[in-house]
Parts: C-alpha cells; sequence; structure tokens
C-alpha cells in the first residue's frame, strides 16, 4: 500500500483490493512502497536471512523491548512456533527465571528448551484443569507476563486469565 493510503491492486472488475494489515504475503507477486523494501546481501544464505524477517525480531522485540520483561520474573507463552521461539529467547535473555511454553504440540517441548523454556504444558494433557489455572497455580496467582503468539480470540482470553489478577509483578 503507498504512502497516499491507495491501491495499485485492482479485481477483475476493476474494484480495489487493499493489502491485509500492509502485507501481501500470500500474493506470489506484488507491488510495494520503497518503505517495504529491504536489500538483502544476495551472499547471505536464505537460512539465515529469514531470521531477519518477522518471526524472529518479532518475538524477540515483544518480550524485550516492548514487554521489557524483568529478571526474575515469569512468563506464559501461548503457542511456541516462530514467534512464540523468538518470545522465550527474548524472556531469557532479559532473565525470566520461569517461561512456560503451552503448545498442542509435544515436540516443542524440547525444542523450547533450546530457547529458555522452561516448563511446558500441552493442554491436551491436563485432564479437567485449564491451562489458566495450572498457569495460575504454577506461577503463585498468575504469569507476570502472558504472550499470545497464535492469533486466536480464545487463546487472548486464556493468555489474560493466565496473568497476575493485581498486576503486581512478583519474582518467581
Amino acid at each position: 500500500m503507498p504512502r497516499d493510503d491507495t491501491t495499485r491492486f485492482r479485481d477483475a472488475d476493476g474494484s480495489p483490493l487493499h493489502h491485509f494489515l500492509g502485507v501481501s504475503s500470500f500474493s506470489e507477486y506484488t507491488v510495494v512502497d520503497v518503505t517495504q523494501v529491504v536489500k538483502v546481501d544476495p551472499a547471505l544464505p536464505p537460512p539465515t536471512a529469514c531470521l531477519l524477517s518477522c518471526g524472529a525480531t518479532t518475538g524477540v522485540g515483544a518480550a524485550w523491548k516492548l514487554a521489557k520483561v524483568e529478571p526474575g520474573s515469569s512468563v506464559a507463552i501461548f503457542g511456541l512456533g516462530a514467534v512464540g521461539l523468538a518470545v522465550a529467547e527474548g524472556a531469557r535473555i532479559c532473565g525470566a527465571s520461569k517461561i512456560i511454553g503451552v503448545d498442542l504440540n509435544p515436540e516443542k517441548d524440547e525444542l523450547g528448551k533450546k530457547f529458555g523454556v522452561t516448563h511446558f504444558i500441552n493442554p491436551k494433557e491436563l485432564g479437567e484443569k485449564t491451562v489458566s489455572q495450572v498457569i495460575v497455580e504454577m506461577t503463585d496467582g498468575g504469569a507476570d507476563y502472558c504472550f499470545e503468539c497464535v492469533g486466536l480470540a480464545a487463546l487472548m482470553s486464556d493468555a489474560f486469565q493466565s496473568s497476575r489478577a493485581d498486576g503486581a509483578r512478583r519474582s518467581s
């Protein structure tokens, strides 16, 4: 989307099409504004260059720069995909003492440890308890910081319910 809030895309009838959140990630080809382009040295291998994209910088930045996770704090992360794992890394860098990863994929338990996850919850294995009940118990009242990294409204609610109710941070 150009800086003038117009669009260069049109559908078959000529009606304007807009980017979703300024991203054309599902486009085979796209037109972007010069402010959305980053030149990458061709010598940089794609597996390394991809770390400069959304996942790593978004996750680490969310914990470190936006939330400003404090040393000794507790963190709950809902979804251990690229962004969630990067949040764990950011929380680890910030000195969080308890980093709880929540994911339906049991393989994320071991993978999460490599990024700083200290405790893992698979919601399928909780029986009658909810994820938020388990996190509240693990953290003696709720996590100091909660990150929802999947984009599901139900998980946003779980994250909110897993947060410390009084808003006061307690080191764990």
